[in-house]
């Protein structure tokens, strides 16, 4: 089997709340290799985001280590964090995070210009095209519907080629036919590509679509069942 594209190993977060400390994760160890699709689940206030965000080097652990792309995060620099972030990670959050004053084309471009790469357009053009945006290129995120944004969102986190792609409730903010729109170019984007997703979901069903899911509760976790969509 081919090295993970994410070790996380006794993982552990706490903050100070008064005078006793608040333990949001606990002890949680996982790997993730090239091409898997797991699912991180539990109810809120689980610590599934908390993870999420430790196991992308966004926050650092109060215990334990994350391994991203063969790289110990421990001792690296906020700068060199994103620097690793920037070579490796894609991400898709539930509020679109697009810049409005950017034009689809260009919120998609965003990723393939800072790494001053050429041909940065018309590939973000032939990925919006993938996405069913072809006509909605030259639009700003206030001119598109909710779904249109995620969907530009998705290209964009595609953008970059990353080796591991982290989405955060990608669908929480969509309709039902949406979402399960959004749901399908996630899963063919990532088959094609070849890159790890970690989800991040209160949707039993887009989780059951993975390979693999760890369930949360209290920042522990409690179950790893394997479950494949019908």
């Amino acid at each position: 089997m081919s090295d993970p594209v994410l070790s996380v190993r006794d993982l552990a977060k706490t903050f100070p709340s008064g005078s006793r400390t608040l333990t949001v994760l606990d002890g949680v160890s996982f790997d993730v290799h090239p091409g898997d699709t797991l699912a991180i689940v539990g109810p809120s206030g689980s610590g599934k985001t908390t993870l999420l965000g430790l196991a992308a080097g966004l926050d650092r652990p109060s215990r334990g280590s994350v391994t991203l792309a063969g790289t110990d995060l421990t001792p690296l620099g906020e700068d060199a964090r994103a620097k690793l972030r920037a070579q490796h990670v894609g991400f898709v959050f539930q509020s679109f995070r697009l810049l409005p004053t950017l034009t689809a084309l260009d919120n998609v471009a965003i990723p393939l210009e800072l790494r001053g790469e050429s041909g940065a357009r018309e590939a973000s053009r032939q990925l919006l095209e993938r996405v069913g945006l072809a006509e909605r290129t030259d639009h700003y995120p206030s001119q598109l519907s909710g779904g249109e944004q995620q969907r530009v969102a998705v290209a964009r986190a595609f953008a970059g080629r990353p080796t591991l792609l982290f989405a955060d409730e990608p669908t929480g903010n969509l309709d039902e036919a949406t979402g399960d729109r959004v749901e399908a170019l996630l899963f063919e984007l990532n088959r094609e590509a070849g890159t790890a997703l970690v989800v991040v979901t209160h949707d039993l069903q887009l989780a059951a679509r993975c390979d693999r899911q760890i369930r949360l509760r209290g920042g522990r976790v409690v179950s790893e069942p394997i479950e494949q969509a019908a």
